[in-house]
């Protein structure tokens, strides 16, 4: 299950994501926006962030313009490392070394096709295990209040 937010300014990559989701039949969560009017993108990054750290979702993506402030809201939440990944390589390298559980974008940066793409490799991609990056991710974690 993955647990999707976005603001206005995410919606339409928020809707070509949920699409692509439907595709490869995997299961989603919406926590919305559910239209493009104006709204704020703090709300819905931490419905979705909150899903994940409770476990509700295996995985998140969140989507604002730039995917910024929406990736700063999820790394808010206890359990919960956000990466801002606006190409493939940056989503593949998130998963092997940094074991981030959502993923965020920016849809005034990244169209329908890069955004599946960077979906399919964010999902597809498992964490290494290897000590070196599970050691530093105990350390970052460790830092949460």
């Amino acid at each position: 299950m993955i647990a999707l937010g976005s603001d206005h300014g995410g919606y339409d990559l928020k809707v070509a994501v949920m699409e692509h989701l439907k595709e490869r039949g995997i299961e989603y969560k919406d926590f919305g926006t559910y239209d493009k009017n104006s709204c704020d993108y703090p709300d819905f990054g931490l419905s979705a962030a909150k899903a994940v750290a409770s476990g509700e979702c295996e995985k998140g993506i969140v989507i604002c313009t730039t995917g910024i402030g929406i990736s700063m809201v999820a790394n808010k939440v206890k359990g919960v490392r956000c990466a801002l990944c606006s190409e493939v390589s940056s989503a593949r390298l998130t998963r092997e070394h940094n074991d981030a559980n959502v993923l965020a974008m920016g849809g005034g940066f990244v169209g329908p096709v890069l955004g599946c793409e960077i979906v399919d490799t964010f999902l597809d991609t498992e964490f290494s295990g290897l000590e070196k990056h599970s050691r530093r991710i105990k350390k970052m974690m460790d830092m949460e209040a």
